[in-house]
């Protein structure tokens, strides 16, 4: 004599099929929107490196026209030359840059991303 034994619905595992709609729909979500990131961190490691190349040239319309060089070549958007805050710190010449961009997300709702950033 064999005994069978069947699996009753508490033992069962596994997805249920709103699990698996909830799963897809999250995971479509986290896609999209890094999709629409990756540019803009892309974007912003090129405006550190123009601001770290453009504050070799000394003056401040020097540095202005140094990185809005680097911009045309590296197709930045987000900011010019005119928004840079140029400073001297001792001996130093210090290139700030604050911007923001945003991702539409659906209906009033944005992501945001704030920019702060100094060249040392």
């Amino acid at each position: 004599m064999t005994l069978h034994r069947t699996a009753s619905r508490s033992h069962q595992r596994g997805l249920s099929f709103i699990g698996v709609v909830f799963f897809g729909v999250f995971a479509v979500a986290a896609f999209a929107i890094g999709g629409q990131s990756v540019p803009i961190f892309l974007e912003n490691v090129a405006i550190k490196k123009a601001a770290e190349k453009a504050k070799l040239e000394g003056t401040v319309p020097g540095i202005r026209a140094a990185f809005d060089r680097a911009a045309a070549i590296d197709d930045i958007t987000s900011i010019q030359g005119k928004d840079l805050e140029i400073t001297k710190r001792g001996d130093k010449t210090v290139v700030g840059f604050k911007y923001s961009r945003e991702i539409a997300l659906a209906g009033p709702a944005f992501l945001v991303y704030r920019f702060e950033e100094q060249t040392k």
